[in-house]
């Protein structure tokens, strides 16, 4: 019997997708290791451990968090973007995966083409602080004292490239200002500085931020992202001041380009549903985290949006490796 055409393309097409199909029910069948491309106990970590312990209990193996920090999170970037597509490594991406690609010349991964992602899982806004020695109570006054050439403002910053010193340059593009940048090796270190009165401002991740604020020992002008923080209600959002300024912390879960489609929406559902649990929906709000919990569509399209944006950012502030 000789079928139609069209007939034998539909059963070539189901026996091929069948392997992937009973892979993807199956999977995981062994441990997951969760790359972390920063330090123990800060924010990225955080977001990890407890996605990671979601994924162990629902999924019934462990996912393991493994933290490779280094160059500006590129180490573990590029670890899971050269691992094998399989589902068993995983990335916890963070901001500088939008950043990193315009600001240096040697990045030896396509943040565009080397991930599949799987869901952009919580953001996180940063915070503007200044030391109480600074004569600026809001946004305004900030601008109005760096304007006036009374103050030169120092600011710090994570380090050279991370999301608080994009925040910055993206702060002094819109305002209109030129505090200059002083970068530390890491949130910790640049929250030493500031209460020191080393640096007059930073913009860390409001979790980082937290307890000086609530002491009194610094003070929160203003939150980056575009609405005020549920966690720091009293504070204006930076765009009450600024119009159009939003500079947001983010957190997603991406695995190797060409990992099975049925494998990243598995894991996707997984994530979706661990986000929205009542428990960690507090945990991660308590951290000052918002839970985003995207498709995998809609994170490709905002990591490509948040690539764009922080381009003309670093080209305007000339921050390009020369």
């Amino acid at each position: 019997m000789n079928l139609p055409a069209a007939a034998v393309a539909a059963i070539a097409s189901v026996t091929l997708a069948w392997p992937a199909t009973a892979a993807a029910q199956s999977y995981p069948l062994k441990a997951v290791r969760v790359v972390v491309p920063s330090s123990p106990g800060g924010t990225t970590d955080i977001v990890a451990r407890v996605l990671a312990q979601r994924l162990s209990d629902s999924l019934g193996q462990p996912f393991t968090v493994d933290n490779r920090a280094g160059a500006g999170t590129m180490i573990g970037n590029e670890l899971v973007a050269k691992s094998p597509a399989d589902g068993y490594t995983l990335l916890m991406g963070i901001s500088t995966l939008a950043i990193i690609p315009s600001m240096y010349k040697n990045v030896r991964y396509d943040a565009l083409r080397d991930f599949a992602p799987i869901s952009l899982a919580v953001t996180v806004p940063n915070v503007l602080l200044v030391h109480p020695s600074v004569p600026a109570r809001n946004v305004g006054q900030l601008v109005a004292l760096a304007k006036s050439g009374r103050l030169k403002l120092n600011a710090g910053s994570a380090g050279t490239g991370t999301s608080p010193h994009l925040s910055l340059e993206l702060f002094n593009g819109m305002a209109g200002i030129n505090a200059v940048h002083v970068p530390y090796k890491g949130s910790g270190v640049g929250m030493i500085g500031i209460l020191s009165g080393e640096v007059d401002m930073l913009f860390p991740a409001l979790p980082t931020a937290m307890a000086n604020i609530k002491s009194g020992k610094l003070i929160a002008l203003g939150v980056t992202t575009a609405q005020r923080s549920p966690s720091l209600p009293n504070v204006p959002a930076i765009a009450e001041s600024i119009p159009g300024y939003e500079a947001t912390q983010w957190f997603g879960m991406l695995a190797p380009a060409g990992t099975p489609k049925a494998i990243v929406e598995r894991l996707h559902q997984q994530i979706v549903a661990g986000l929205r649990a009542p428990e960690t929906a507090k945990h991660l709000a308590a951290e000052g985290a918002e839970i985003v919990a995207s498709t995998p569509e809609q994170f490709s399209a905002y990591l490509q949006s948040e690539t764009v944006k922080w381009a003309r950012v670093i080209k305007a502030a000339k921050l390009e490796e020369q």
